[in-house]
């Protein structure tokens, strides 16, 4: 499924996703997208920090697409998200493969861009084709 309305500069693809397979299905069903990897480079996207990732998203306007739900209990990277004005999207469970993390963005991918057109900072879980939103305060 591909959105009517694209996020304005695509999206940012955090290293919980992966590098290829997820990113390569996702820009496959048309979604512009950028990976940890290709922003800051092999192998130095393996030692930025996520503090470091949510400000140049924020900075650059860029949604980002995640598997991390660690980012919904650190205080720090949920201060960074609200202070930068990242719009994040999580998927809920961390357990799979490529294939299945490209299809639960894509089943949710309208309601994202939604999302993004609409409100900013802001954090979903995304699971099943659905986005819950997840309270930053």
């Amino acid at each position: 499924m591909t959105p009517a309305s694209p996020p304005p500069k695509g999206f940012f693809v955090d290293r919980s996703v992966g590098r290829l397979k997820a990113p390569a299905l996702l820009r496959a069903a048309g979604i512009e997208l950028r990976t940890l990897a290709e922003v800051y480079g092999i192998p130095a996207d393996e030692s930025v920090t996520d503090l470091e990732w949510l400000e140049l998203a924020g900075s650059r306007g860029w949604p980002v697409l995640m598997k991390d739900a660690r980012i919904r209990r650190n205080p720090a990277e949920r201060a960074a998200l609200v202070q930068h004005g990242v719009q994040a999207f999580c998927l809920t469970n961390g357990n799979i493969l490529a294939a299945a993390m490209a299809e639960e963005f894509l089943a949710a991918m309208d309601r994202i861009v939604e999302v993004c057109h609409a409100e900013s900072p802001c954090l979903y879980a995304v699971s099943g084709g659905n986005l819950r939103r997840i309270d930053l305060s």
